[in-house]
């Protein structure tokens, strides 16, 4: 009762109440929505079951269990009020491993990237691009069977082309030269993911939210819920669907390479490679455990169609679901709580600048101060 009052401590009373009585009409509209969820499971599923597009865990088989991670990414800026402090990092944390495995890393691996920037309304388009291209280099190094993103596989094109269109334009900023220099490399990294073409190496997206809704289109379903809330209902645990492609965009995706440095003349051409290739990636949706939603899993057409690799993906997934307190596979659960206090740990690394520009600075200690003094944090992942 002391954290409820605590809450609303700042809030005018008449506010409070007004967002009460707007939290039960909310409430009135979302039931409405889990009554037709009810009265169409059921015909739902027996359609989705005719049409062969639900399938059952068993039926691919049980190949050996394979060794899994996952890797996740997140930024911030400390708005200061002569320069900004900004940081990224990206980590990948190893999966849940049987006794008798040997473990491939005794800690989780890294990639930090942190500077002062001058004041920029585009730093974080441009940090956002160094962040997830750090979390790919990291994904394509990794030795395990299974790489897990916490995410969907088409953000990184959306993320870097609005980079590759900013950095040129910001070159003040040192995470766009940092973006730039090492962008040919971020986009082979994308590509490798996208195209899938070892055979021993499974790249899955999981993102945590989409609103696609590939199944519910295929089947002409009049519900705009997205196919992840409608497919938690109906599917049944160790049920998945069968892998469907992609939805594509309203428009066609984009990729501006030309915003690449001179000298980089193969980037034109991966680039390209990287939008065909998004075309072939395949969709599914798998409910492991009766605690968990449906899974979103979005991975390679060489996967989808291979019986073999499938079950491999599928059986990776199932291990890492250990737990219900964990709405999501064990290592992307992980690389998500670790990643996430960059954020609140970046006013300590301002801390500790402060400390060393005091003991070296021969003006006046109070200018400091106000230099380093922070007004707005901004973070993502």
């Amino acid at each position: 009762m002391d954290r409820e009052k605590h809450l609303f401590a700042d809030l005018p009373a008449a506010l409070v109440e007004k967002l009460l009585s707007e939290a039960s009409v909310a409430g009135m509209s979302m039931l409405e929505t889990f009554k037709k969820f009810k009265e169409n499971r059921e015909q739902q599923r027996k359609v989705l079951i005719d049409k062969g597009l639900i399938i059952h865990e068993s039926d691919l088989g049980y190949p050996p269990l394979p060794t899994t991670c996952g890797v996740d990414g997140s930024y911030a800026i400390e708005r200061l009020l002569t320069v900004d402090f900004v940081a990224s990092a990206a980590v990948a944390i190893e999966g849940l491993t049987p006794p008798s495995e040997k473990r491939y890393w005794e800690q989780p691996n890294h990639s930090v990237y942190i500077s002062t920037e001058v004041h920029n309304p585009d730093t974080a388009t441009v940090l956002r691009a160094v962040m997830l291209g750090r979390e790919l280099q990291l994904a394509i190094k990794a030795p395990h069977d299974i790489v897990m993103l916490d995410g969907t596989l088409t953000l990184p094109i959306i993320y870097f082309n609005q980079a590759l269109n900013k950095a040129p334009e910001t070159l003040e900023l040192k995470c766009s030269h940092e973006f730039l220099n090492n962008s040919l490399e971020y986009l082979e990294s994308y590509l490798y993911i996208l195209s899938g073409s070892r055979s021993d190496k499974h790249y899955v997206g999981i993102p945590k939210y989409s609103t696609r809704r590939e199944i519910g289109k295929l089947m002409e379903w009049e519900m705009e819920q997205d196919d992840r809330g409608l497919l938690t209902v109906i599917l049944k645990p160790g049920e998945l669907t069968k892998p469907v492609p992609l939805d594509k965009p309203d428009q066609s995706w984009h990729l501006n390479t030309k915003g690449i440095l001179d000298g980089k003349h193969d980037a034109s051409i991966v680039g390209k490679q990287i939008i065909d290739t998004l075309y072939q990636v395949y969709v599914c949706h798998y409910k492991p455990h009766g605690w968990l939603p449906a899974i979103r899993l979005e991975f390679a057409e060489s996967v989808a169609k291979n019986r073999y690799r499938l079950a491999t993906l599928i059986q990776g997934i199932k291990h890492q679901c250990a737990t219900a307190s964990m709405l999501e596979p064990y290592p992307i659960y992980l690389a998500d709580r670790m990643v996430k206090a960059l954020s609140s740990s970046l006013p300590t690394f301002r801390q500790i600048t402060t400390q060393y520009i005091s003991e070296k600075y021969d003006g006046d200690i109070g200018e400091v101060f106000f230099a380093m003094h922070s007004y707005r944090s901004e973070t993502g992942g």
